[in-house]
Order: C-alpha cells, then sequence, then structure tokens
C-alpha cells in the first residue's frame, strides 16, 4: 500500500468554529470515507481574490485537519492571478486553473482524495455568508454551490396564534 493510500483518520472541529464565521473562515465537514453523503465537504470565506495571499492560510488550516495537501483548483476567471505552485508550511502545493465558476474550490490530498468547498465571495454580506456557509456544512446537503450562493435564506414561519 502506498503512503498516499493510507487513510488519514478525520480530525473534529470544535463546535466554536461554527459560531465564530468571518472573511478567511474555512468551515469543513470532514466525512474521510469513501461513502460521503454532500455534495460539500465545506466552505471558505476568502477576504480577497488575491490568491498568494488568501490560499496559504486555507492549505495550512486545512492541513492541521486533512493532513499535507498536495494540490488546490480554483476558477480562473474569479481571482486575480493563479501561480503554477505556491510553497505553504515548506511544501509545494501545485494549484490548478479551471474555468468553471468561482463557486467551487477543490482540494487534493494524497493521489486521490479530494474535497470541495464552497467559496463564498470576499464581498458578501456577513449574514449571508454565515447562511451560506452553515448549509454548505449540513452533512445531507445535496444543493450546488451556485445554487447555495444565490438562495434566499429561509424565512422563519410562526403559527398563528389561536384565540383565546
Amino acid at each position: 500500500m502506498a503512503e498516499s493510500d493510507t487513510p488519514i483518520p478525520p480530525k473534529l472541529l470544535p463546535d466554536e468554529i461554527h459560531r465564530a464565521v468571518y472573511p478567511g473562515t474555512a468551515l469543513l465537514r470532514l466525512e474521510t470515507t469513501h461513502s460521503r453523503q454532500g455534495v460539500l465537504d465545506g466552505a471558505w470565506w476568502p477576504r480577497s481574490r488575491d490568491v498568494t495571499r488568501e490560499v496559504p492560510a486555507l492549505v495550512s488550516a486545512l492541513a492541521e485537519h486533512l493532513g499535507p495537501v498536495t494540490r488546490v483548483g480554483l476558477d480562473a476567471t474569479a481571482w486575480d492571478a493563479i501561480p503554477t505552485r505556491l510553497v505553504v508550511d515548506d511544501r509545494v502545493v501545485h494549484l490548478d486553473s479551471f474555468p468553471v465558476g468561482d463557486d467551487t474550490a477543490l482540494i487534493t490530498r494524497g493521489d486521490k482524495d479530494h474535497f470541495a468547498l464552497m467559496v463564498v465571495p470576499p464581498d458578501t454580506e456577513p449574514e449571508a455568508a454565515r447562511a451560506a456557509m452553515a448549509r454548505a456544512v449540513h452533512a445531507d446537503n445535496v444543493t450546488q454551490a451556485a445554487e447555495i450562493l444565490v438562495a434566499e435564506p429561509p424565512t422563519p414561519t410562526t403559527e398563528p396564534e389561536e384565540p383565546a
């Protein structure tokens, strides 16, 4: 068995991470089995469109929970410029660019283990970003990132009070 085929046990994030969502945050739903149910594995809200500023912090945060990250795939039209590689924490991380929409980043660890993160645009209002990120990391989410980002948050319904 190759080293990259060895399963890496999941690490859980503390509950507090979901209470303090702000730009630059990566929220993760770490299901590191082959039977992941949801469409997305997490969400990321970068502060800017500068790859050299944003991606190293993301990769460092992810590496703490996933192990070494080898590749990051981003939409070429959504970022200022995408170099072919960055050195993050003394490791080379290859960057791939695709013209597929700025709503998803593809993270690779090892040879075959991929994670899809919804990318919340940097200028998103905080409440909308928090709602989108919470929906993206829900374990049974089957909605694509682009649909989550344009969806109106559900309006709370209240039952009419019965006359006394």
